[in-house]
């Protein structure tokens, strides 16, 4: 999971706020039927016992909304696709920054970012694999990475992404010193080395039972 997204949770929570609200300012009769059973069947509800009944009922499924979507299955079915991608590339960009930015010789890093609970995918890479790499390199990557996952092997979708970007990058250059070429995943198989990257380009793959989607690749500047 690349984020726990409360504010999704506070967002929908926020439109049912005002939903009711909504709804009170155009139907009134219906917040006037709520109300009259709180100052009897007889008189008329004041305009005072209608607002404060509508007051108090926008707050009660605020409340209750945003404590149902405390259930993270939930919250996260009712998260847009588009907020998922962002959240899993911002995750997939702060760990490769963490894990591979300057600690390889060339700056010529790579990361595999799989998060199983959005079903999506990141690859980010520096420069000096774009340079000899192209956008089919990094779709047979994905590709080879989802079939293992869809077959529920994540770790070998893993090493068979870097197996096949590595024998695309044989030629960068490639110093002594730096983050060792490794696969980490603790199930996963031995793979084929890749080169030591500041994160530049990602393809994005969702991963799906039915069918997957890609988002085209596009470039990513490095800050000031």
């Amino acid at each position: 999971m690349s984020d726990k997204y409360h504010d999704v949770g506070l967002h929908w929570a926020l439109l049912a706020l005002v939903g009711v609200l909504a709804t009170g300012a155009a139907w009134p009769p219906l917040i006037e039927g709520v109300a009259r059973p709180f100052i009897g069947g007889w008189e008329e509800p004041s305009l005072r016992a209608v607002l404060t009944t509508m007051m108090l009922l926008a707050v009660a499924i605020f409340v209750a909304v945003l404590l149902l979507l405390k259930i993270m299955p939930l919250r996260l079915a009712l998260t847009p696709g588009a907020t998922k991608s962002r959240r899993v590339r911002r995750k997939a960009v702060e760990l490769f920054k963490v894990g591979a930015a300057q600690k390889t010789v060339g700056r010529t890093g790579i990361l595999v970012y799989l998060s199983m609970g959005e079903h999506r995918a990141e690859i980010v890479a520096d420069e000096a694999i774009l340079a000899v790499t192209t956008a089919d390199t990094w779709a047979e990557a994905m590709d080879a990475l989802l079939a293992e996952v869809k077959a529920g092997r994540p770790g070998e979708g893993i090493c068979a992404a870097v197996t096949l970007i590595g024998s695309s990058v044989t030629s960068c250059p490639c110093g002594r010193r730096g983050t060792p070429d490794r696969c980490s995943h603790p199930h996963a198989r031995t793979a084929r080395p890749v080169r030591p990257t500041t994160p530049r380009r990602a393809c994005v793959r969702r991963v799906a039972s039915r069918g997957v989607r890609r988002a085209a690749a596009r470039p990513r500047r490095r800050g000031p």
